[in-house]
């Protein structure tokens, strides 16, 4: 993989996010975390500090992955812990597929790159304003995945819901 492409498609991407999120006053929080083109280490662990103030609305929680061709799986498991501000922490081993059965790829992309946005929670209540952390490993059975260039969150209310 050239590393001029890299930046380029960090650049792309966080166009992308920025245009989502002037356009949808839905969107709570958003963020990313790029991997260096060896993939994505055990101990780099993808960090996310989402203030939150709106404690009426539900909101969703997803996952996004960005993979590349090399990536070497059909799906990956993921750690997923939420630290709330008043110290509460859950924690959830998750799998999501990102192939099919035969090895087709899953996600919006063409070329090289697949996108592929992931239920991670649904008519998630946030009791109380402050930063919730959400931090995000992966589970699968060698220390480097390669091929995953980065791994975002985003948080956005659900429509007409309230708690």
């Amino acid at each position: 993989m050239a590393t001029g492409r890299k930046p380029a498609r960090s650049i792309i991407f966080l166009m992308v996010v920025l245009l989502a999120v002037s356009c949808q006053s839905d969107i709570l929080f958003t963020g990313h975390n790029d991997f260096n083109q060896d993939g994505w280490s055990r101990q780099n662990e993808a960090r996310f500090m989402a203030e939150i103030t709106d404690t009426v609305t539900t909101s969703r929680v997803d996952i996004t992955i960005r993979t590349g061709s090399d990536y070497p799986f059909r799906n990956i498991f993921l750690f997923v812990s939420a630290h709330a501000p008043g110290g509460e922490r859950t924690t959830d081993t998750l799998e999501y597929m990102l192939a099919d059965e035969k090895g087709n790829r899953l996600g919006k992309g063409t070329g090289d790159i697949r996108e592929l946005n992931l239920n991670y929670r649904r008519n998630v209540y946030f009791p109380v304003s402050g930063t919730y952390t959400f931090v995000i490993e992966h589970a699968m059975r060698t220390e480097t995945l390669e091929g995953v260039y980065d791994v975002g969150l985003r948080i956005k209310k659900e429509s007409g819901k309230k708690r």
